[in-house]
């Protein structure tokens, strides 16, 4: 055989495992399936045909889950949206130019979908629509230091609203294409480029463009967001199969000393450390219920993440924070010996995955899960996960 056949022969084959090796990264990395499944942004059909039959049953977590949220102020009928042609965050949300108006309105619209679905009165389902009408047609950017955390936090709840007005209210949404086009030109630009600000910021970027790539059904754009989810998780949450020191993202900080600064500080490194655990609970959390968001809008698309990599990292990380969260001794060589608690209502979703649908023993979390129920909003993006996740078998 010549030289150069023998050379064109190993090319090939060397094409040939790098497509297999892309396919398998891919695969890993939760790709866009074939067809996405609508509705399918952190609650599917059948958990809401379940979340129904427990209500209507009287039946626990979720009655008493279903009458908090039904008293919440943002689920009045009378309540009306303020949208805003730019929304302008700045630095913890100051200037706050309709920061939290937009994040209420989003929230409120999506208690009003879940209301539609339990109850079947078109009151909650006309409700929705009117907050997603009242903002897609007046938005058009936001501004200041905070924007792209503020585009994520809202961002991740519109879908969410979105998803189950349209696949399960069959009585007509007019203005359907302008608040597409308002995911697709005001939202996903910003959250699809990610951020190397702390981990939380990407982590929740990126569950909007999942929740939105899922609703326009755009898989480039859910590759690409899972992709970067696929490295922030790590980067996030530390195993000591990682090494002496936790991993890094493209762009992120390099060598010991960058590093140990970026988690605030922290030099000993044990599993289930987050990189904010030394900064505050409160900003952990958000980086936890992202990660558990997307793992479930991933597992109703096909892709269950929760059996590999990203499920270990949670199940470690919901556990060390519940630990301290429910007044364990802080050691010394932990942040300085003291934590800021404060995790909020973040544990259902990873916690009822983890340890009711797979066989994982988690006793801190649970204690948690359980004392904290029924699980509210934080008033950002997480909202009622006793209701659409407590002891969810779907």
């Amino acid at each position: 055989m010549s030289k150069r056949v023998t050379t064109s022969l190993l090319a090939i084959l060397s094409l040939l495992v790098s497509l297999l090796a892309v396919g398998s990264v891919s695969q890993q990395a939760g790709a866009a399936p074939a067809a996405f499944v609508h509705p399918g942004v952190l609650v599917s059909q059948a958990q809401l045909d379940y979340i129904r039959s427990q209500v209507n049953a009287g039946a626990q977590p979720q009655t008493q889950a279903y009458q908090a949220m039904m008293s919440d102020a943002l689920l009045s009928q009378s309540r009306s949206p303020h949208p805003r042609s730019v929304v302008e965050c700045g630095p913890y949300s100051n200037p706050n130019l309709g920061c939290t108006d937009e994040r209420q309105d989003a929230l409120a619209a999506y208690g009003n979908a879940l209301a539609w679905y339990i109850t079947q009165n078109a009151t909650y389902a006309k409700k929705a629509i009117s907050i997603m009408d009242a903002w897609s047609a007046v938005i058009t950017s936001h501004t200041n230091s905070n924007a792209p955390l503020q585009t994520g936090w809202a961002g991740s709840v519109w879908p969410r609203a979105a998803e189950i007005i349209r696949y399960t209210y069959s009585g007509g949404w007019a203005n359907l294409s302008r608040f597409q086009t308002m995911l697709r030109t005001v939202y996903l630009p910003v959250v699809i480029k990610g951020s190397n600000s702390n981990g939380n910021w990407e982590l929740t970027m990126m569950e909007a463009a999942v929740g939105i790539s899922v609703f326009l059904d755009d898989k480039g754009s859910y590759d690409t967001a899972m992709a970067k989810y696929m490295l922030r998780v790590p980067a996030y949450v530390y195993l000591t199969t990682d090494g002496a020191l936790p991993k890094t993202v493209p762009g992120g900080p390099s060598g010991s000393a960058a590093i140990i600064s970026y988690w605030q500080g922290q030099s000993t490194f044990v599993n289930g450390l987050t990189q904010e655990t030394c900064r505050d609970f409160t900003h952990t959390g958000y980086g936890i219920a992202s990660i558990s968001d997307v793992a479930e809008t991933s597992r109703i698309q096909g892709n269950d993440l929760y059996t590999g990599d990203i499920g270990t990292r949670l199940r470690y990380a919901l556990g060390f924070q519940a630990q301290y969260e429910l007044g364990a001794a802080v050691p010394s060589w932990l942040c300085g010996g003291k934590v800021n608690k404060g995790l909020g209502p973040v544990t259902e979703v990873g916690y009822n995955a983890l340890a009711n649908r797979l066989p994982n023993v988690m006793a801190n979390t649970k204690t948690l899960v359980m004392n904290n129920r029924p699980a509210g909003d934080n008033i950002l993006f997480v909202a009622w996960e006793t209701l659409t996740h407590g002891n969810q078998p779907n």
